[in-house]
């Protein structure tokens, strides 16, 4: 839990007032204003009411933007924007990609921040997953660049020439297995989708199917292992450099000597259109 200290520090009378309590004292202090947040939060859960897919459908035309359209096709802060146009901030200037664009260099110039993908793939290190699983967190939600919807379809293809055909399933197919509970790892249904899909979502057959294929593969668990370390709720103060991750880069993904989007695979065109999103055509 995040503490903010200022409000500690006001509910408490003010520095002074903190300054002649005895160590005690503050222990006891700082243990009731967590639960006091903590009470607040679940109070806040419990009131807020989420909406059913036929709610959000009647939503689409009060936006200014598609819900499917990739991260840097979309500005974030757009799409948080309460005005229905979605006017109320402007896209950054992205800076320019070297000659010979490298996965790190995406990180650095294109995925910036990644806190989810970092994070998610730090998880997965510090679970002892292997160093293929790790990259397959590192890098399981990169086609939301290009496309949210069916990102792990996306996400797949982006990478396929480049990484183990297992890294590539892994990618795919956790898309599907995200909506389906797996007590036997502790994984559960992210509470977070009842407001993202509704409340009385039910996935399409295609992500049925997807699933049961996954769920009976060979490489079943590899696919669960990036859900499992999937973040939903990750730490905004905990930052985490993509250099962590140079070495299992350097072992497992293969980089083509032109750099990505300048070589001849059949996914190029979608590594240059995140070099250049604000191409007219």
């Amino acid at each position: 839990m995040n503490i903010n200290q200022k409000e500690l520090a006001s509910s408490l009378g003010g520095e002074a007032s903190i300054k002649r309590m005895d160590h005690e004292a503050r222990a006891d202090a700082l243990e009731d204003h967590m639960s006091k947040q903590l009470d607040a939060a679940v109070a806040a859960r419990r009131s807020k009411v989420d909406h059913t897919v036929c709610e959000l459908e009647t939503l689409v035309d009060k936006r200014g933007y598609r819900r499917g359209a990739g991260k840097l096709m979309v500005h974030e802060f757009n799409m948080r924007d309460p005005e229905p146009n979605g006017t109320g901030s402007k896209v950054p200037r992205l800076a320019p990609m070297p000659a010979k664009p490298t996965l790190v260099d995406f990180f650095v110039h294109r995925f910036d921040p990644a806190a989810h993908l970092l994070q998610s793939a730090r998880l997965a290190k510090k679970n002892g997953a292997s160093e293929e699983i790790v990259l397959a967190c590192l890098l399981h939600d990169a086609g939301q660049y290009l496309m949210r919807a069916e990102h792990g379809y996306w996400g797949a293809q982006l990478i396929e020439p480049y990484v183990s055909e297992r890294v590539a399933f892994a990618v795919k197919y956790h898309q599907a297995l995200r909506f389906y509970p797996d007590p036997s790892v502790g994984y559960e249904y992210p509470e977070a989708y009842y407001g993202m899909f509704g409340v009385d979502y039910v996935p399409a057959p295609h992500i049925k199917a997807a699933y049961d294929y996954a769920r009976n593969h060979k490489w079943y668990m590899d696919a669960r292992l990036v859900t499992t370390n999937d973040l939903y709720a990750f730490d905004p103060n905990i930052e985490v450099s993509v250099d962590e991750f140079a070495d299992i880069i350097g072992r497992h993904f293969k980089q083509p000597t032109e750099g990505l989007g300048r070589d001849t695979t059949p996914v190029t065109h979608m590594w240059r259109t995140m070099i250049n999103p604000d191409a007219p055509l």
